[in-house]
């Protein structure tokens, strides 16, 4: 028998995970949540207001592949130090046992930044998503975008759950590693597309992934470069195969002053 990947057993655990809050709380009952939610704002047109590049800053307290980053970090905290260094987007990771993430910290983080408007980054669940209940989860609690991995889903699942995001107001990020992933992600008709320089299955990372995907993306997909992105000039790499947006974690982490990172990345400014 194949050993199992490391996406292979998050996926299970997520499984587990979601049957245990069907359990405290039905569909029906979270559905009744959704009307008390705070409105989406346009994921698409947030990112693309950044041209020529977009940072989707990352909040993010552990990984499998470094363990421990900021454990104790303070998620609303953190948001606000990237809004305020001009990031489009916020990624929240969501998922508990291998990210330490959880969605009371995406719902602190989107009452957050909904005092600055309607200019504020967009907030995105980053989680392993396999349910259409944790695609209702993540509006009630304030997300404007989901993460879809191509990975984790089959065709018909990875449709349905585009869909019902859509129809609840968020256009999803639809995350790829390979050209049939790409292939896939393009025929469900998804506008945000990531590549992922990191494979899940073993949490290496290849900084060429991106651009050997990118040729495979037309006019009217946003195509974003995801993970293994810590300098001005890995993101303008990115930028000349087409990337329109990148998404940062462990760099904006870990830097000193978030926000001045920031700026470095979208080369406005330069951190001394």
């Amino acid at each position: 028998m194949t050993e199992p990947t490391i996406l292979d057993r998050i996926v299970a655990q997520r499984r587990l995970d979601v049957a245990e809050a069907k359990a405290r709380a039905s569909m029906g009952e979270l559905q009744g949540l959704l009307a008390g939610a705070p409105e989406p704002i346009d994921f698409v047109e947030r990112l693309r207001r950044d041209r020529p590049i977009a940072v989707i800053a990352e909040v993010k307290r552990a990984s499998p592949s470094k363990g421990d980053i900021a454990p104790g970090m303070d998620a609303a905290e953190q948001a606000m130090r990237y809004a305020t260094g001009g990031a489009a987007g916020i990624s929240v990771l969501t998922e508990p046992t291998w990210f330490k993430g959880t969605l009371a910290d995406m719902a602190a983080v989107r009452e957050a930044v909904e005092a600055l408007g309607p200019a504020r980054p967009a907030v995105l669940r980053k989680d392993f998503l396999i349910d259409e209940y944790q695609v209702v989860e993540a509006r009630v609690h304030g997300a404007d975008s989901v993460l879809l991995i191509v990975a984790s889903l089959d065709d018909a699942t990875l449709g349905h759950l585009l869909g019902l995001a859509r129809e609840l107001g968020m256009e999803p990020l639809v995350e790829v590693n390979n050209a049939e992933e790409m292939a896939r992600a393009l025929a469900s008709g998804a506008e945000v597309i990531g590549v992922n320089n990191r494979d899940l299955r073993t949490f290496t990372v290849d900084a060429g992934t991106t651009g050997r995907l990118a040729s495979m993306v037309g006019e009217g997909v946003l195509l974003a470069a995801l993970s293994g992105i810590s300098t001005r000039d890995d993101v303008a790499s990115y930028e000349a195969v087409g990337a329109a947006a990148v998404l940062v974690g462990e760099s904006l982490m870990v830097a000193a002053d978030p926000a001045a990172k920031i700026r470095e990345l979208r080369g406005a400014g330069v951190i001394a």
